[in-house]
């Protein structure tokens, strides 16, 4: 099934080593905005930015997983995450602050040739 139209926006990296998590939140909420359905997939490091008891006061950072919520009033709600990621993190889906999806890596890799607009950050 093709998502045309539509943009997966590909989270790899972890919230607070650079501004790239929170750039991809800005990217995914400004598209959805304008009303381009937008799904998300955590990916690497990027299953970080999930964990729902973040601490990033000590580095002087705004909390990135409270922003995450949001992400339904936008109607962004095809939120899927690695399972094997999070496995080799040691976190599972009670540690999240959304519900992502978990994915096998062959669900991973089909979900990449469902989309014609994929966006890595």
């Amino acid at each position: 099934m093709s998502q045309a139209g539509s943009i997966l926006l590909v989270l790899r990296h972890s919230p607070y080593s650079s501004q790239i998590a929170r750039e991809a939140l800005d990217a995914a909420l400004t598209a959805a905005a304008f009303e381009v359905p937008v799904s998300l997939l955590f990916l690497n490091d990027g299953v970080y930015q999930l964990i729902s008891e973040q601490q990033p006061e000590q580095l002087r950072a705004k909390n990135l997983s409270k922003a995450l919520p949001a992400l339904a009033l936008y109607d962004i709600d095809q939120i899927y995450t690695s399972k094997s990621c999070l496995d080799i993190r040691g976190l599972n889906a009670a540690a999240l602050c959304i519900t992502a999806e978990p994915l096998d890596d062959a669900a991973v890799a089909r979900l990449f040739h469902q989309y014609q607009h994929i966006l890595s950050f």
